[in-house]
């Protein structure tokens, strides 16, 4: 689901994904919750030390909170109707960082695509959204390794009235194409032979799907578990079987994860100690859920793979 750098807490409440190989995602409450809480976000944490794996843990379990950077998309990080933090990242982080001793967990609402700026400008301390883990973004921040794997979707019209069901037919079949701001799907499109500049960038899958219904796109492309999720209630629009999109010729399947910035290896390695354990007793399972994963979701993919492209 690496993005554009350069955005800063003034312009933060939005979403974005990186623009090469790259996530992706709040249904209308979210979103308005995410509202009321951004100016809170843009406060500053303080630096960590750029050696010996940094300071950041050490300093968390002192204070008993961290901050995570969330982009109010469902189901990876949002505030619900009630005004809660949730989604699969937070309520994984909850578990992490209290056997890290860190007790509670703070969001720091902003758009997708300062995510990173926002991670490394200290405004927060950990990315808790789902992240694509890619090459392009291994080069700005660490991660830990994937806590899930994904596919893509489409978001078509009842019906798929253009038999749209993956990115080489929205090219061979010259469809109005959308997806969302800075999202990996952008690459992918383009890599099937779709030409950047005739994209339909939208805020988020809401907004894809908003497209879709009044006729301005043909086809939105999101994960599969978010276009899940958002025509579910739609009397206008379907979501079409998960595919893999083709990176160089060959099928590629996404991971995502929690990202920290790069000097703070102990706290990344630390997290990545809890989060094996829990994947190896079926406990991360449980915890996703909830949110629509399944079986086919979990993955034993590593960052280290993933950010080799």
């Amino acid at each position: 689901m690496a993005p554009p750098l350069g955005k800063t807490c003034a312009n933060a409440m939005g979403h974005d994904r990186p623009r090469s190989g790259t996530t992706r995602r709040s249904l209308l409450a979210g979103v308005a919750a995410l509202g009321a809480l951004g100016a809170a976000g843009c406060s500053r944490v303080a630096t960590a030390a750029p050696s010996d794996g940094g300071d950041l843990l050490g300093r968390l379990r002192a204070q008993g909170v961290v901050r995570l950077g969330i982009a109010g998309e469902i189901p990876f990080g949002y505030i619900d109707r009630d005004g809660r933090l949730t989604g699969e990242a937070p309520e994984l982080a909850r578990v992490v960082f209290k056997r890290l001793g860190v007790d509670r967990v703070q969001p720091v609402p902003t758009e997708f695509g300062s995510l990173i700026p926002g991670l490394n400008s200290k405004q927060f301390d950990v990315v808790s959204a789902g992240m694509y883990i890619n090459a392009e973004r291994c080069e700005q921040v660490i991660f830990a390794d994937p806590d899930y794997q994904m596919l893509d979707a489409f978001i078509v019209r009842k019906g798929n009235p253009k038999g749209l069901h993956d990115y080489r037919d929205v090219v061979a079949k010259k469809a109005r194409f959308a997806t969302g701001t800075g999202y990996a799907e952008i690459q992918y499109a383009v890599e099937a032979g779709y030409k950047e500049s005739d994209i339909l960038v939208v805020p988020d899958q809401v907004a894809g799907l908003n497209a879709v219904e009044a006729g301005r796109a043909d086809v939105f492309a999101g994960t599969a578990l978010t276009v899940r999720e958002v025509v579910r209630r739609s009397a206008k629009a379907e979501s079409t079987k998960a595919f893999a999109p083709l990176v160089k010729g060959e099928k590629h399947v996404d991971g995502g994860g929690f990202a920290f910035r790069s000097p703070e290896t102990r706290l990344r390695d630390a997290f990545n100690v809890e989060l094996r354990k829990m994947k190896e007793s079926g406990e991360l399972f449980r915890i996703l859920r909830p949110f629509g994963f399944t079986r086919a979701e979990m993955t034993d993919m590593t960052a280290k793979e993933l950010c080799r492209g």
